[in-house]
């Protein structure tokens, strides 16, 4: 949601800037014609008969009053929805508010599993609700498992959470002839 906020961010701060100038150059022509209100670039004249003979009940008002309402709703949830996921962490003195991204917290916990002796390849998912360990190594499948998820819970553990996330840790055995590297 984020990188379609700064997409959408500078083309609707465009498109003010243009009906701005717009605005700006009509104002200009309006001012050194007075009197003909046709508009230098926008035909003023003609939308206004159009829109004096509209009623504000007839089907193209309302389609285009609904369209507003529904682009007006899905930027605001792009707005809402684009917010920072920070992990809250617990405040070492009062009025001191600390807090770490997913992807730290990710590292963290990936370099600890990578660092066990039967895991060749790690990847790490983390957020605010849970912590995804997927790793692949040597040997038995449950072991591999059960040995990731102690490094996990021991970084978690360590680190003073506000709320601990959710572990899940899913290990696979590593295939022969699938080592990308050795260890």
């Amino acid at each position: 949601m984020r990188i379609l906020l700064r997409v959408l961010a500078p083309l609707i701060s465009l498109a003010v800037a243009a009906l701005g100038l717009l605005l700006v150059v009509e104002v200009v022509a309006a001012w050194l014609s007075p009197g003909t209100g046709a508009g230098l670039l926008v035909p003023w004249r003609d939308w206004h008969t159009t829109v004096a003979t509209v009623r504000w009940t007839a089907a193209p008002v309302l389609w285009i009053a609904v369209a507003a309402i529904v682009v007006g709703a899905l930027l605001l949830a792009v707005g809402l929805l684009s917010r920072r996921h920070d992990i809250a962490m617990t405040s070492p003195s009062p009025g001191l508010t600390v807090a770490t991204a997913p992807r730290v917290l990710a590292r963290l916990v990936g370099s600890r599993v990578r660092a066990l002796d039967p895991v060749t390849a790690a990847s790490v998912t983390a957020s605010a609700r849970s912590v995804v360990v997927r790793a692949r190594g040597r040997g038995d499948g449950g072991e591999l498992r059960d040995e990731s998820r102690t490094a996990a819970s021991g970084v978690l553990d360590a680190l003073p959470l506000a709320r601990r996330p959710r572990l899940t840790v899913r290990a696979d055995p590593e295939q022969p002839g699938t080592s990308k590297g050795v260890r």
